[in-house]
This record gives C-alpha cells, structure tokens and sequence, in this order.
C-alpha cells in the first residue's frame, strides 16, 4: 500500500499570528515546502459525525487574494462534491452562487 505524508509548517508571531505557512507532501514532484498564504483544511470525524477544521491565514495576506481564494474553494469544492456524490443540480446552484460571489466581491473571472 502506498503512503503519502503531507506536512504543514506555522511560524507564527509572538501573539501565535501565522507569519509564515509552507507545505510538503513526500509524494510531490517538488521536494522542497512550498510557501502558503492562506490554507483550509477540513477533516470529517466519522464517530462524532462533524468537521473539523482548521482556517489560517498570515497577517500579510491581501484582502483581495482572501477573496479569490474563497471563490476558489468554494468553487472546487463544488467540483469534489459533484464527484463524491452526482448530485448535478445542487452544484449548478453553488457555481449559481461563486457567481453571484464573485459579482460582488468584484472579482474577475479567470
């Protein structure tokens, strides 16, 4: 069986704000960590039935690219709930709403 590890890394001020995020997985092409401005990483606790999670950001990290990596996940999470369940028309509403998302956060569609 094949094993991946992925390791996150916070440096984080004297106030435990984030300063710096990197990340590495033994199972990428790049063997270096890789910096980060923001992450999300949710977990689904079977036993308990809930999630979760855990949301950091740096404290240098711009408004505008907070806003763009919103509508980014919220996005692709739409993509993975579309693959784990086939449910094709609640995840034509959630790509009905990153519109209206991006619409007023006033992004631009790439």
């Amino acid at each position: 069986m094949k094993k991946a590890e992925i390791k996150l890394i916070i440096d984080m001020d004297e106030n435990n704000v984030p300063d710096n995020i990197t990340w590495e997985s033994t199972d990428s092409q790049n063997k270096e960590a890789l910096p980060v401005k923001s992450m999300m990483l949710a977990l689904w606790d079977h036993n308990y039935k809930n999630t979760l999670r855990i949301d950091l950001w740096t404290k240098d990290m711009p408004v505008d690219d907070m806003k763009r990596f919103f509508y980014e996940t919220l996005q692709t999470m739409g993509d993975t709930f579309l693959r784990a369940t086939g449910e094709k028309n609640i995840v034509e509403d959630l790509r009905d709403y990153c519109a209206h998302f991006a619409d007023k956060m006033d992004l631009k569609q790439q």
